[in-house]
């Protein structure tokens, strides 16, 4: 290699270089604002609605009256339509998810399902109202009811856990794989014991970036008949007497917290917006709660995995 070749190869990578450096500079500024725009929200709602919180915020129906309004009925009704919602759409995702990577053939069909499935995650969430008001409202006449509302919310989480789960195990190298074969192990388990417990922690990445949307809906399941103003509780789901587990609740009407935040800013009255600002803080403490714990159970299954 001559002089100027050598000359010619350094200016290309002192080149590349400050591109490069342009490009980390350019990724920085971009994540600070996002980053410095969400804390300037919270921050702004929080000043406006820390005022409000109080336990009888907590544990008052909402009212006409500002100051006796409360979000009981909307925080309760927003754990109990998740809890349905996970329960509906974590197994079938992760089912769905490990069928497509590992069974399926691939094939046109298989293709087919893959971008029906990738497309159905980029969907407006009124639609998946609409196809529920006709579904499960008008043909399987479940009602405006928590089981609606949590089946609705679980086709729109449903595609996330399933490209998520198929992507988390993507990543497992082969090795694992061929490994677990050699020493005679069986495709599934191959797949119980060593593909999903390595996998385990993407997975439920995917899960909580759904149910984290799921919270924060609301067109869908005003589409379906949730109420703005709601002032009882559904029935428990437990009973003093046998079998003492109750479904009843899951029929009961149901209001969330981003309908009770939109009824409350809607309101021309401004003391309503602390409420909603309120409300709000304890809607995003929800969802960070749901990621910690998401969080740590990472921890603990890496953790068992690594030892």
């Amino acid at each position: 290699m001559t002089i100027d070749n050598l000359h010619q190869l350094h200016r290309l990578i002192a080149r590349n270089r400050f591109w490069e450096k342009i490009f980390i500079v350019f990724g920085i500024l971009s994540l600070l604002v996002g980053i410095i725009t969400l804390l300037a929200l919270l921050i702004d709602m929080t000043i406006d609605g820390l005022p409000r919180l109080s336990w009888q915020f907590f544990t008052s129906f909402p009212s006409r009256k500002y100051e006796e309004a409360g979000i009981l009925s909307a925080w309760v009704g927003t754990c109990l339509v998740i809890l349905v919602t996970a329960i509906a759409a974590i197994p079938i995702g992760i089912a769905s998810g490990i069928y497509l990577e590992e069974y399926a053939k691939k094939n046109w069909l298989g293709d087919i399902i893959e971008i029906n499935v990738t497309n159905l995650a980029g969907i407006p969430s009124i639609i998946y109202g609409l196809l529920a008001l006709g579904l499960f409202v008008e043909q399987l006449k479940l009602g405006r009811s928590i089981l609606t509302a949590g089946l609705t919310l679980s086709l729109l989480v449903l595609p996330i856990v399933i490209v998520t789960t198929r992507e988390a195990i993507r990543a497992i190298p082969n090795s694992i794989r061929e490994a677990a074969c050699a020493l005679g192990a069986s495709k599934w388990q191959t797949i119980w014991d060593h593909i999903l417990p390595y996998s385990i922690g993407s997975i439920l990445t995917g899960i909580i970036i759904g149910l984290a949307r799921a919270v924060g809906e609301t067109a869908p399941l005003i589409t379906i008949g949730a109420l703005t103003f709601i002032a009882f509780l559904p029935d428990s789901p437990f009973k003093s007497e046998f079998p003492y587990i109750s479904f009843n609740w899951l029929q009961a009407e149901f209001t969330v917290m981003p309908i009770q935040m939109f009824n409350w800013v809607s309101r021309p009255d401004p003391e309503f917006q602390s409420n909603a600002a309120a409300a709000g803080v304890v809607l995003v403490f929800m969802t960070l709660a749901m990621n910690a714990i998401a969080i740590f159970i990472r921890y603990r299954l890496r953790r068992r995995i690594k030892w």
